[in-house]
């Protein structure tokens, strides 16, 4: 072996994101890793969810509360909606009541005139129906 190009090997401490640290030999003093036998569902038989990064919470971060927010304008925009119709009905029941209102004053209005007429025009004698004289055949040639 050639002196000088070969690294230290020097005892190694092991980091697991699930806890785990043992000892082993290698070149660096210590190692973070995110599996090993105690976490990797191929060892245990069971998943596990691991983020080491935080990625999933950055996520949820950035997007979690558009999911809501849109929710929520949904919500505003139906409430707004509803009041609308809540008003057109409303103006459309007035309209309706008004509407109602100058009927009754044009039939009131229309009873008086005719009522008004019937005094003014004379009293009708009252016509004697004309008798038909009942129908006769005539002669055949």
């Amino acid at each position: 072996m050639k002196p000088g190009i070969h690294p230290e090997y020097v005892d190694c401490t092991v980091r697991c994101s699930c806890g785990n640290v043992f000892k082993t030999r290698a070149t660096k003093a210590e190692i973070s890793v995110e599996l090993c036998n105690e976490c990797h569902p191929f060892y245990t038989g069971q998943q596990k969810f691991v983020d080491t990064g935080g990625r999933v919470q950055r996520f949820a971060d950035k997007f979690g509360g558009a999911a809501a927010a849109a929710l929520e304008r949904e919500a505003a925009k139906k409430a707004e909606r509803q009041k609308a119709a809540e008003e057109a009905a409303a103006k459309k029941a007035a309209e309706r009541e008004a509407k109602a209102v100058q009927k009754a004053k044009r039939a009131e209005k229309f009873a008086a005139e005719n009522a008004k007429k019937a005094e003014e025009a004379p009293a009708a004698e009252p016509v004697a129906e004309a008798e038909e004289a009942p129908a006769t055949e005539a002669a055949a040639e």
